[in-house]
């Protein structure tokens, strides 16, 4: 009885428990990543552009060259409008001339003609060149021979100068300078340079310089160029010399204006010009007529 309840127990099936529900996965909640807005490639590159020319040094020259211009303009202001301050060459210019010149010695060192030719401002550039070659009857200026012939090279129209001494033989001093000077067609005349009296009295000075004169006039059949200060000048040679050419030096002054009856044809209106390739203040000079007048005065 026992087993047979036992069997029967065994043989009755248990209730069937409904199958655990697998938990469903949970859903990922779609996030669609928002693109960023990035600036259109036309503003980038305009951007870009902008910040490369503010950075460029090109960029801070032309500021300053701006500035300077405006600076020199300000600083002119009240002055005469025809006397400009011109940067380049670090002084001012009479506007009225358009043919400019320096004039050179051993003092300017070893000069890169090159560099002289090339520079320019406001279209005002070095057209001529006037060069020391000797002093007295034997001193030749050490640079001579090569600012000859390299500024030549360059373009540049040159003239040759002698510095004069009234102590010494005006005829002797002619030839020392023929000696070493040989001028060519395109050159401009040959040059005494006046300024002093050495000891020597006004009369005695005049008579060494007519001879000098007259030497150079006769072996070359040109008619040399006078420089002087133009106190000197006429203090003791105004009158006197009046047929020859007349390059005369002054100063820092807005015009120049005829030396009595004498009409000058060179004024040297500057000794601190500063020329690129050339490490020393120069002379700095200006032609009184146009560039066909300019060109009748070369040697033909």
């Amino acid at each position: 009885m026992r087993t047979s309840l036992y069997s029967y127990f065994c043989a009755v099936a248990a209730p069937k428990r409904p199958p655990a529900k697998k938990p469903s996965p949970a859903r990922k909640t779609a996030t669609r990543k928002k693109k960023k807005k990035g600036w259109p490639i036309q503003l980038r590159l305009t951007i870009a552009g902008i910040a490369l020319v503010l950075l460029s040094p090109f960029y801070y020259g032309y500021v300053l060259r701006g500035f300077s211009s405006a600076w020199r303009w300000v600083r002119d202001i009240g002055g005469n409008p025809h006397y400009r301050t011109y940067r380049s060459f670090n002084i001012r210019i009479p506007d009225k001339y358009a043919i400019h010149g320096i004039d050179v010695s051993y003092a300017q060192g070893k000069i890169d003609w090159q560099k002289v030719k090339a520079m320019e401002e406001d279209s005002v550039h070095i057209t001529f060149a006037f060069i020391k070659a000797t002093e007295g009857i034997l001193s030749v200026d050490p640079y001579f021979q090569r600012n000859w012939r390299e500024a030549a090279k360059a373009g540049i129209i040159c003239g040759a100068y002698h510095y004069f001494k009234p102590s010494k033989s005006g005829s002797w001093q002619a030839r020392f300078f023929l000696q070493n000077v040989k001028v060519e067609k395109g050159d401009l005349p040959m040059v005494v340079d006046v300024e002093e009296l050495n000891h020597m009295t006004p009369d005695k000075m005049r008579l060494q310089l007519k001879e000098f004169l007259t030497f150079i006039e006769k072996k070359t059949g040109i008619k040399p160029i006078i420089y002087s200060g133009s106190s000197f000048y006429q203090d003791y040679l105004l009158g006197f010399f009046d047929g020859y050419p007349l390059w005369v030096a002054n100063y820092d002054q807005p015009e120049m204006r005829s030396i009595g009856s004498k009409r000058w044809l060179i004024w040297q209106h500057s000794d601190k010009a500063t020329i690129t390739g050339i490490g020393h203040v120069v002379d700095f000079d200006a032609f009184s007529g146009d560039s066909v007048t300019f060109q009748q005065l070369l040697i033909k």
